[in-house]
């Protein structure tokens, strides 16, 4: 009996032992080291850990930067979750100063241009207007107010080589406010659905791209935007039978892609908002364009249609009808016009096979990335890790139809992708496409910034489906997502970091993380201009 106490108690003194030795010890002495030093919280501080699994939100080791004045900010702090994130140092880095060759557009050259084109449109627009009058038709006369301070003007100004706009550019929620509310002035058909000059074969299964009905709508202060009505309800899946080239464009897709956008700090997304148009006094009555005004009928349930310039076997299958008169939509701010700032679009080298049967080579070759690797302009700068960023960016969408990107010319190989045409996404919350992320997967590479934003946004108090959430509440259509969507987007970010964990796994840290520049500045902002604005 004696015995088996003894060695009861010696066994006890040994566990007891060895968790005062590798638990408490370690515990006790990382409290103490972490009261006797105050984080600076410079770029060293974004540091990851090899020892814990990536999709794990305590992984993410973080801190804010002091203030000038010797406080502090706390993320556990209640409030908005959008605004904390927005004042975290990862989205106060420091961009390179912009000098003339890092901006897409001088002020200078961009008023001249625009003061003749609002000088050639008052010019024609009287003849517009006569020419309806022998139709029998009246077109409603606008004054166009050309503004220098305009806030479209002052987003094509603020485009620089790294991104679209700057986190604080104040000219980016007045845009969207605009769009909501500034009076139409003209309607017409796109640039590329007037290339079709009419002419579509309705039997393809692939349509041109002008098929998919948009308008360009200029608004009163000669703002340009492409309009993409409501083709689907919002808590309409994409049937499962369904390929992705003949899906539905979703004209809330389209705003979400914004701010999803946003939220992961790209800025490669135009200024999008959400409005709902009278399709009489905002489209029909100001299209000066006949072939527009053509299409135009009123439905058996007495609401107003119009559809695409395809023949008349197109025209029940893809009419879209107000409500009566009232339709939603999104509308997108066009870019610069290429006359002065050119861009070029690329195939993408993901893209998919848009036929029933055919696959393409990264489908069917799991080392296609060392191909690539050794393409220009793939074999150097950032043009590999741009598209692994958009990869991301539409797998959290759930976009399979990104066949092509572009760039701005003047920025070269270095410049920023455009992440245009996003209708596609949001489509099916219950499925996750994995082979959208086949770049990521395949090339085991990521940018350091994206991978730690990508983490800081799996945190519970900066959750991607919250601050999501909290962004589109600021859009007049809202709800844009349904709840399931949302909590699509939590699911689908936990993917991505466990495809970087196994690739990290597979080759090292050093291999997989690119360094890129990660300079924050001197203290986070406590939001953003946009989130003061709403």
């Amino acid at each position: 009996m004696r015995r088996d106490r003894l060695f009861l108690a010696t066994t006890l003194t040994a566990i007891f032992s060895a968790d005062l030795y590798f638990i408490l010890l370690p515990k006790l002495r990382s409290m103490g080291q972490g009261s006797r030093h105050i984080c600076s919280c410079g770029p060293r501080n974004l540091t990851f850990s090899t020892q814990r699994d990536l999709t794990t939100p305590d992984h993410f080791n973080w801190s804010y930067k002091l203030p000038l004045d010797g406080t502090t900010s706390h993320p556990t702090d209640g409030g908005s979750k959008l605004g904390r994130l927005f004042a975290h140092p990862l989205y106060n880095i420091q961009t390179p100063a912009l000098g003339p060759e890092e901006k897409l557009l001088q002020e200078e050259h961009l008023m001249e241009y625009y003061k003749r084109k609002v000088s050639w449109w008052d010019r024609h627009k009287k003849f517009y207007i006569e020419a309806a009058s022998v139709s029998n038709f009246t077109l409603v006369d606008h004054v166009v107010t050309f503004d220098p301070d305009a806030s479209w003007l002052k987003f094509h100004l603020g485009i620089s080589r790294y991104a679209l706009y700057s986190r604080d550019d104040p000219a980016i929620p007045q845009l969207l406010k605009d769009m909501q509310a500034m009076t139409v002035i003209n309607a017409d058909y796109t640039q590329d659905e007037k290339a079709l000059k009419g002419d579509c074969d309705c039997t393809q299964v692939v349509k041109p791209s002008g098929h998919h009905l948009k308008l360009a709508l200029k608004l009163q202060d000669f703002a340009k935007v492409m309009f993409k009505p409501m083709r689907q309800q919002r808590d309409e899946e994409t049937p499962e039978d369904f390929f992705y080239f003949v899906d539905f464009q979703r004209h809330n897709a389209e705003i979400a892609a914004f701010h999803l956008d946003r939220i992961l700090d790209f800025r490669r997304v135009p200024p999008v908002a959400g409005r709902l148009v009278s399709v009489t006094r905002e489209i029909l009555s100001v299209a000066h364009n006949e072939d527009l005004r053509a299409v135009f009928f009123t439905s058996p349930a007495n609401n107003t249609c119009f559809f695409a310039k395809c023949l008349y076997a197109c025209k029940t299958e893809y009419a879209v009808c107000g409500n009566p008169d009232l339709l939603e939509g999104s509308l997108s701010a066009y870019l610069p016009g290429l006359s002065i700032a050119p861009r070029i679009s690329i195939p993408n080298p993901w893209t998919r096979s848009y036929t029933f049967t055919g696959r393409e080579e990264w489908e069917v070759n799991p080392f296609y990335c060392d191909t690539i690797k050794e393409l220009y302009p793939y074999n150097s700068g950032n043009r590999l890790l741009n598209i692994i960023d958009m990869s991301v960016f539409d797998f959290l969408t759930g976009n399979m139809d990104r066949h092509h990107y572009e760039i701005f010319t003047k920025f070269g190989d270095e410049g920023f992708l455009l992440h245009l045409d996003n209708a596609r996404g949001f489509g099916k919350h219950s499925q996750d496409e994995m082979s959208i992320l086949a770049p990521l997967s395949q090339c085991c590479m990521i940018k350091r910034s994206t991978l730690l934003r990508l983490q800081l946004l799996a945190r519970p108090e900066f959750r991607l489906s919250d601050v999501m959430k909290e962004s589109l509440e600021g859009d007049t259509l809202r709800p844009i997502l349904t709840e399931p969507h949302l909590l699509a987007l939590d699911r689908r970010l936990q993917k991505v970091l466990r495809v970087v964990q196994r690739c990290i796994r597979k080759l090292g840290m050093d291999e997989v993380i690119t360094k890129d520049f990660v300079k924050s500045t001197q203290r986070p902002e406590t939001a953003t201009e946009m989130d003061k604005t709403r």
